[in-house]
Parts: structure tokens; sequence; C-alpha cells
């Protein structure tokens, strides 16, 4: 079991690299694909690996709901990993909400 002081080293070694990733990802997309679409995959993706949950009702540590999710499914199925799967789909409609809002406000295209 994790220390305080390693669980918080892991907990800012993992957001710190998820940031990282989406920034490059973001970068490298929009080089590629239209501002809205970019919007929709970084937020949908920064949903995913950022949603936290507890891995145990019990527990008193919050771990990714992704990697909780999947161990969970693996271990006793989907009843068991409703409470992680509950935020990481609620974090994602979300995602996708604010990028249809963002899309049809900042990124829309004006026509001449």
């Amino acid at each position: 079991m994790l220390d305080e002081s390693s669980y918080y080293t892991a907990l800012y070694l993992y957001i710190g690299s998820a940031v990282i990733l989406l920034v490059y990802l973001a970068w490298w997309l929009s080089r590629h694909w239209s501002s809205g679409w970019v919007a929709v995959v970084i937020l949908l993706l920064a949903s995913l690996l950022l949603t936290p949950a507890y891995p145990k009702v019990t527990a008193d540590t919050m771990a990714p709901a992704l990697i909780v999710a999947v161990f969970e499914i693996m271990t006793t199925g989907f009843e068991g990993a409703s409470g992680a799967l509950r935020p990481l789909v609620f974090a994602a409609c979300v995602a996708v909400t604010l990028a249809l809002l963002l899309r049809l406000t900042v990124f829309r295209r004006h026509k001449k």
C-alpha cells in the first residue's frame, strides 16, 4: 500500500503525463483537423483520463476511473464496475456537451 507522499507523487505524475499527452495530441490534431473536432476529441479524452473514482466503497483514496472500471470489469463484471462507470459516463457526456457548445459558439465558421 502507498503511503501519503508516494500516493501524491503517483497522482501528480499521472495527472502531469495525462496533461502533457492532451496538449501534444491537441497540437498534433490541430494541424490536421478542424478546431471543433479537436475540441471533441481532447475534451472526451480528458474526461476519460482525468475522472477520479473510489476503487472500493470503503476506500479513502481515489484512482483514475478508467483504470478502476477496467480492473473491476475484468474481475467482478459490469455490476462491480458501476461505481467507476457512472462518473465516467457523466464526465464524457459533459465533455461532449461542452465541445458541442464550443463548436456552436467559438469554433463556428462564418459564411462570406
